[in-house]
């Protein structure tokens, strides 16, 4: 649960330090299941909603791993994008042609060697989080480079993607967040 004690700086702090314990404590088989039944999820909402160009996270320690997906939708031949960290919450996006060819990026990311940068629209925006709740709100990592990127593309359909223990009653919000379209769990 989350303390009620302390501004949402505070609470999301807390959140975010039991949440990646508990989500580093999963095991490995579990993890795997998941990642699974969310990527065939993820997948039927790009079906669903004729998506061609999708930004995507990628996979980092025990996040939800997405990269068959992503796989799966180059194999399909949609537009796959990526973010490389940049320092002062931007972040650049990468045109994903392969999931051979990355180097490291800044805290421990990492990202396509010599992409090209994509400056297009997205049909859909996919999310990592350390926790969500129902409304559609998230605590990230606290570098704020997610919101200020979702915060340029509101027309794209939103979707965040958590194990189910990330699901919270309600997470604290800050005037900057920017609530998602859907939460996947």
């Amino acid at each position: 649960m989350i303390e009620e004690k302390g501004n949402a700086k505070e609470q999301k702090k807390y959140l975010r330090e039991i949440m990646l314990k508990q989500r580093d404590g999963m095991p490995r088989s579990i993890r795997n299941a998941h990642s699974e039944r969310i990527c065939q999820q993820l997948w039927e909402a790009i079906l669903n909603n004729k998506v061609r160009v999708v930004h995507c996270y990628l996979t980092m320690g025990s996040e939800i791993n997405v990269l068959p997906l992503l796989q799966r939708a180059l194999d399909a031949g949609l537009t796959v994008v990526v973010p490389k960290t940049l320092k002062k919450r931007q972040i650049q996006n990468l045109i994903l042609t392969d999931l051979k060819n990355m180097e490291p990026g800044i805290f421990g990311t990492y990202h396509p060697k010599s992409a090209q940068e994509y400056r297009g629209c997205y049909d859909l925006i996919v999310v990592a989080g350390l926790a969500f709740d129902k409304k559609g709100y998230r605590v990230g990592y606290g570098g704020g480079y997610y919101d200020t990127f979702l915060a340029e593309h509101l027309s794209a359909k939103k979707i965040g993607i958590s194990f189910p223990f990330q699901m919270v009653e309600t997470v604290p919000v800050e005037e900057h967040d920017v609530k998602l379209d859907e939460v996947l769990y």
